[in-house]
């Protein structure tokens, strides 16, 4: 059976730089010549554009809530084909998910069975890391932590006294990360920062000195699981357009790029060039992302706006998540004023900073014939009234939330991402039939 590297970047708790330093050894293993499948647990589009970025392969999420663990091995077996290596970005602490460890960081490495490579911030701190480490190490028989890497390291003798606790754990030390001022993330909207290519290769070179990562490659060494049923099949035969740009319309999965390919022809197009939509559109799709911050430009793009409206009063078939579905909107305003956008929806949106509030979690509802799971991440909200959902939505513990999902004519439009991965799409966009 083969076997290739595959590993999980974890930590105790959110900023201890596990996301730091999994971009950071996706780089170095590309460098060494290995080419790198990058994976994020949980429902996150931020992350999995550098990663993209970083190993020139598409990052793939991988969540327990939003999919069977059937569909999850699925997934992370058929988008590793052709791969030197593998590395997963957990998410938050590796135990935290949405109900206990459900949903976690640990149980992605559980269920698809692969080495977790444990990230600890050591900023102040040196034999007590001791207890926790055990605490970790020994807390589930079947999570298998391969090893430590220390970030935040203060010095070579800070460094020796971390060694000392693993020394004494019989835990692998994998090495460090020295605290450096240029090294911390910035944010960027919801996301870190690393767009600066010059300290980016800096953490490369300095994870190139002080980490053993010949020796993380070699522990994390596992077999290639075997893939069953083929994940995408068929051929059909609608014309699907799709809005996609760097931040305006940002938020899609690359899976669901795949489904939609194996639904039909797929067209990606800018709504920020003013263009008409792509000939003979049957469905089209507007993804979330950050209108907000190009609003001048969307509402400058006329055209786009004018060709949306008339595909929509002709019956033309549409599905919008949060920022798409803003877009699709009468207005958006914003500390500068009321912007007006396509207005095929008859409602508005603040984006106004005294207006930001926080929208956050997974979400479930039914819909038609499917059960439906999503995730929803937003600061914006409707301008009263809030329109009437179709359906009731609940959040991940099966309590009821106000986010309202709702159909007029052939749109469906929510703030909700909805995860397709086991749907029927068919389903979705034509309930009815």
């Amino acid at each position: 059976m083969k076997s290739i590297p595959q590993l999980l970047i974890a930590a105790p708790s959110s900023g201890s730089g596990k996301t730091t330093i999994a971009r950071g050894l996706m780089a170095l293993f590309s460098d060494k010549g290995l080419k790198v499948q990058p994976y994020k647990c949980g429902p996150d589009y931020i992350d999995t554009k550098f990663h993209t970025q970083v190993c020139g392969r598409p990052s793939v999420n991988l969540d327990t809530f939003m999919a069977t663990p059937e569909h999850v091995k699925a997934v992370y077996a058929h988008y590793m084909d052709g791969a030197d290596a593998c590395l997963v970005e957990g998410m938050m602490g590796m135990y935290d998910g949405y109900d206990r460890d459900r949903g976690s960081s640990a149980e992605i490495a559980r269920l698809l069975g692969i080495p977790v490579v444990l990230v600890v911030d050591a900023r102040s701190a040196a034999y007590s890391i001791a207890p926790l480490l055990s605490g970790f190490v020994h807390f589930r028989d079947d999570v298998n932590i391969c090893g430590v890497i220390f970030n935040k390291v203060g010095s070579a003798r800070h460094y020796a006294m971390l060694q000392q606790v693993c020394d004494d754990l019989h835990i692998e030390c994998f090495g460090y990360l020295p605290k450096r001022a240029s090294l911390e993330q910035g944010s960027r909207y919801l996301g870190l920062d690393f767009t600066q290519e010059a300290e980016f290769r800096q953490l490369v070179a300095l994870l190139d000195e002080h980490v053993k990562w010949q020796r993380i490659l070699e522990l994390a060494t596992a077999p290639v699981p075997t893939v069953g049923q083929p994940l995408f099949g068929g051929q059909g035969s609608m014309k699907i357009s799709v809005a996609l740009n760097k931040e305006s319309f940002s938020f899609i999965y690359q899976e669901h790029i795949d489904i939609l390919r194996q639904m039909g022809e797929v067209t990606f197009f800018n709504p920020e060039d003013d263009g008409p939509l792509p000939d003979h559109t049957t469905l089209l799709y507007l993804p979330g992302g950050y209108p907000e911050k190009h609003i001048q430009v969307l509402e400058n793009a006329r055209r786009t706006k004018a060709a949306i409206r008339q595909y929509a009063s002709h019956g033309g078939t549409i599905l919008a998540e949060c920022g798409g579905m803003m877009y699709l909107c009468q207005s958006i305003t914003d500390d500068d004023g009321e912007h007006e956008m396509c207005g095929v929806l008859p409602y508005k949106i603040t984006a106004r900073t005294t207006d930001r509030r926080l929208s956050l979690g997974y979400r479930q509802l039914t819909y038609g014939r499917e059960q439906l799971r999503g995730h929803e991440f937003h600061y914006t909200q409707f301008i009263p009234p809030v329109p009437p959902s179709e359906v009731q939505v609940y959040n991940a513990r099966g309590e009821a939330v106000g986010t309202p999902v709702f159909r007029q004519g052939n749109v469906l439009a929510s703030y909700t991402h909805l995860y397709w991965g086991e749907t029927q799409m068919t389903n979705i966009i034509h309930p009815q039939s």
